[in-house]
């Protein structure tokens, strides 16, 4: 799910909360927090799997480098 997505479903959840609260309805608002907790949740687990793609690519790029220099280290000129 994307950004929009998660906005989307919070946006939702906003909106069901305040109807709930609106209506007297107090487990249509709980859903609505619900949906809202929901969505910033799989925003901050996005956000995690995109930190820990980067770093995965900045560490493979790393042992690459290393291993370019040992294997010039070994080259005959």
């Amino acid at each position: 799910m994307g950004d929009i997505e998660n906005k989307a479903e919070e946006l939702g959840g906003k909106a069901k909360e305040a109807f709930g609260e609106a209506t007297d309805n107090e487990r249509l608002a709980d859903e609505g927090r619900a949906d809202q907790a929901k969505a910033d949740l799989k925003g901050a687990v996005e956000h995690v799997e995109d930190e820990v793609k980067h770093a995965a690519e900045e560490a493979g790029d790393a042992i690459k480098g290393a291993a370019n220099k040992v294997m010039g280290a070994f080259k005959k000129d």
